[in-house]
């Protein structure tokens, strides 16, 4: 215990003063004008393509030790960092620029009997504190969004990521200086020491927020630590259900997508489930993702359609893979469907692949996730693919924001009150 106090109070330490460096820095941004974050970022991403070459020689040493330590595909995929995905991330921070801004917009309005004016204002949460894990993307997603939603934010990346968000981080304080913003509006924690998560936990007073992304025993040690709100992005146990109304190769095509596009990120497809009143479709879905080279893992009553197909056991419905391997049954139409959701699913995304309009709308009205699809890929799960010009992740809960939370989920609001001398009777 005696040996561990001290890294805790330099922990301590270290996040009050980048706290209050920080808290300093959002009361700027709060009353910074639109064009001032929108210069800032498009600064930030050029200054991201400028820097292209050193990020992705940081990337390089990140993957090599991560290589070395037996890091997963799955995250070896999410931490890789080529030219076209440093690309498109300075894309998503200019297109951040060009966003609506929402700090100012009027919500609501109206007016009470005795004369009194009321708006709702949205206005800027304050200083939101990120953890993340092995996304070194993360950096530059929460930096630009927070900024444009007046936000100042407190950084903190994974140790397997260390080099490449430092790479990164150095662009986005490039674009503050240029636009004459306050370096400390995005900062970075320096060190990978866990004691500095368990310091930002219980920063109340100085971060306003905490949002977690990462795997479950982040999410779950932030959960049980926490002395200030958290806004939470919880695992991806996503569904396709292929309903007896649904196109063949429409069906194919969205499943195989799902799964395979990319499985290291949160909207992959984790289970298949197929209309009983349909076994003609199984066996072809199940085809193509064997033969995309896919791990499926089956109910018994599919394990006969092909010989690659593997017996699925009862953890299977609850396991996020994160991988090319998927899990399968058949269920008794929609009501089959949304009832295995509600039993297995994270509340996160599932889709309905059918050309039946009313399967369709039961499909979306009953599902409780934060994003629901109908004959489309959930791998649209992204705050890009929603127009949000990227996010700082996908909630699951119920309060605040749901769904990829990005400009307007970083803002709350306050109600201003005008009156012409109104007093209250006693």
């Amino acid at each position: 215990m005696s040996s561990l106090a001290p890294a805790l109070k330099d922990a301590a330490a270290l996040i009050a003063a980048m706290g209050a460096a920080t808290r300093d820095a959002a009361a700027v941004l709060a009353a910074t004008p639109t064009a001032t974050k929108a210069a800032a970022l498009v600064a930030a991403a050029a200054a991201i393509r400028g820097s292209a070459a050193h990020i992705e020689a940081a990337n390089a040493g990140d993957m090599a030790a991560a290589r070395a330590a037996g890091l997963s595909r799955a995250m070896l995929d999410r931490l890789h960092l080529t030219p076209a995905r440093i690309a498109a991330m300075a894309d998503g921070v200019a297109a951040i620029a060009a966003l609506p801004d929402p700090v100012g917009e009027v919500i609501a309005r109206w007016q009470r009997p005795n004369g009194l004016d009321f708006e709702r204002v949205r206005v800027p949460l304050g200083v939101i504190g990120i953890i993340f894990e092995s996304r070194p993307n993360v950096t530059a997603d929460a930096g630009a969004l927070c900024l444009m939603a007046g936000n100042a934010c407190i950084l903190r990346g994974g140790s397997e990521a260390a080099r490449s968000t430092r790479a990164i981080h150095a662009a986005l304080v490039a674009g503050l200086a240029a636009a004459g913003l306050p370096e400390a509006a995005i900062q970075l924690v320096p060190t990978t020491d866990r004691t500095a998560v368990g310091a930002m936990l219980a920063a109340a007073g100085l971060i306003d927020v905490i949002i977690p992304r990462g795997g479950k025993g982040l999410v779950a040690r932030v959960q049980a630590e926490a002395r200030v709100p958290v806004l939470a992005h919880l695992d991806g146990i996503n569904h396709v259900y292929i309903d007896k109304a649904a196109d063949p190769a429409m069906a194919i095509d969205i499943v195989v997508n799902s799964k395979l596009r990319r499985t290291g990120v949160c909207g992959a497809m984790e289970t298949l489930l197929i209309d009983r009143a349909a076994p003609a479709l199984a066996a072809p879905v199940l085809r193509a993702l064997l033969d995309a080279g896919c791990e499926v893992r089956v109910s018994p009553e599919l394990i006969g359609l092909d010989a690659r197909l593997v017996a699925a056991d009862a953890a299977d419905w609850d396991t996020e893979y994160l991988d090319a391997v998927a899990a399968a049954t058949l269920v008794d139409g929609v009501d089959g469907a949304v009832a295995h959701i509600a039993a297995h699913g994270s509340h996160h995304t599932d889709a309905i692949v059918t050309d039946d309009a009313a399967a369709a709308a039961a499909f979306l009205a009953r599902v409780d996730s934060a994003i629901v699809l109908h004959n489309a890929s959930t791998q649209y799960a992204d705050g890009g693919e929603f127009g949000f010009g990227g996010e700082i992740g996908i909630a699951t809960g119920r309060l605040h924001a749901r769904g990829p939370v990005a400009l307007e989920g970083l803002t709350t609001f306050k109600t201003v009150v005008r009156g012409s001398g109104q007093v209250r009777p006693a």
